[in-house]
């Protein structure tokens, strides 16, 4: 063992960079083969943040090459990866936020389908232009609340904040209401195209609730009243707005909001809201302290876990009882139907990790790849069954 210890000694010595950040305070347990002895290192409080774990690799591999088994097996002081551990390309992602632009594309997808299954009718031109417009518009909600979030001291220590990121409050203030400029601007041309009035009034009620949602002098958020607007903007609002932009304007302004559009949008709706109550369960104690008060600071991260599985459960409780009452084809309650497991894995992963900051992150990721794979079963649904002729229930047929 003397030997081994010496061995670590001579080939630790040759790193000049190795003692600035590391105190080993104990070398070896008793081994449990002669030829091999485990290293425990337990990183000093001072230097165990600012380890870089590219570095450490290094170190690693030529220390085993030299007989030396060494695992990282602490981090600072909890053993978990720390915010400043976190490289600044993880940063960008976050702040980028790539998969929270599903919420643009479902409700389009949905609507369109929607508007495929009553008229027969599709416009690649329309969805596309469509498309690009409502990704400028959640851009522009993104930034938006960064901006509104800096201000109020929400995202003091968000470091995945544009406005931290850039270091311009200004510069992130301007892309912001310059990005709804042109969604706004893309919106009206197909409307105006389209001659569909009725269209454009509920895209601006859902601007008009993404707005009050986070800005001032409203900030509704603040009020506990994020998750009601979501639903309505995204529900309701936007996927029958892109249902009646859909089609030959003859036709659409003409048809009514039947029931199965307005079926789909709340269940639309539902997955969107989830996506927003998910997002801020490792944030309640900052929420808490600049007086934000969302629906998970006044109940606590323990009955958030309950309100994810309710929110689940109805979900697909919503999709039997607009299967059953022929307001949804078949297609749709089958394909939906397939996404169950990912939304068991919503409900284990939030009971599970609800109090550990560091995993409950991820939360809204998952309730992500839900709202995408419900909205695209959905609008397939619809879109087959304007092929089918099995599109309801054969006993109430």
């Amino acid at each position: 063992m003397a030997a081994t210890c010496c061995n670590f000694t001579q080939v630790s010595s040759g790193f000049n960079k190795l003692p600035e950040y590391i105190q080993l305070q104990s070398y070896f347990t008793r081994s449990q083969q002669r030829s091999t002895c485990s290293v425990v290192k337990v990183f000093h409080r001072r230097y165990g943040r600012r380890l870089q774990v590219e570095r450490w690799k290094q170190y690693q591999h030529v220390l085993c090459a030299r007989g030396v088994e060494l695992s990282l097996s602490v981090i600072g002081d909890s053993g978990e990866e720390t915010e400043e551990d976190i490289s600044k390309e993880t940063l960008i992602w976050r702040a980028i936020k790539l998969p929270i632009y599903s919420v643009a594309f479902v409700p389009l997808t949905v609507g369109s389908a929607a508007a495929y299954l009553a008229t027969g009718i599709f416009s690649a031109r329309c969805y596309f232009v469509l498309l690009a417009s409502s990704v400028l518009v959640i851009t522009w909600l993104n930034l938006s609340n960064d901006v509104h979030d800096f201000d109020t001291g929400v995202d003091k220590n968000k470091r995945e904040s544009v406005v931290n990121l850039v270091g311009s409050r200004k510069g992130t203030f301007i892309a912001a209401y310059l990005c709804l400029a042109l969604g706004f601007i893309g919106l009206a041309w197909i409307a105006v195209a389209e001659k569909n009035m009725r269209s454009m009034l509920f895209l601006v009620c859902a601007i008009i609730c993404g707005y009050i949602y986070q800005c001032p002098p409203f900030r509704l958020s603040y009020q506990g009243l994020g998750e009601p607007l979501c639903f309505a903007a995204f529900g309701p609002f936007a996927t029958s707005a892109f249902y009646l932009l859909h089609g030959s304007a003859s036709v659409m302004n003409h048809v009514p909001l039947s029931g199965t559009v307005l079926s789909a949008s709340i269940l639309v709706g539902l997955t969107t809201s989830l996506i927003l109550f998910c997002s801020h369960f490792h944030q309640v104690e900052g929420d808490k302290e600049v007086g934000k008060m969302s629906p998970l600071v006044r109940l606590g991260t323990k009955k958030g876990a309950e309100v994810v599985k309710g929110a689940v459960l109805m979900l697909y409780a919503l999709l039997a009882v607009f299967g059953l009452s022929k307001a949804l084809p078949l297609t749709c309650i089958f394909l939906c139907a397939l996404t169950l497991p990912m939304g068991n894995l919503v409900i284990r992963f939030v009971e599970d990790n609800h109090k550990d900051k560091n995993k409950i992150f991820m939360a809204k990721y998952f309730c992500v790849r839900l709202h995408a794979l419900f909205g695209v079963a959905l609008a397939l649904g619809l879109v087959l069954a304007r092929n089918t002729t099995f599109t309801s229930w054969p006993i109430l047929s």
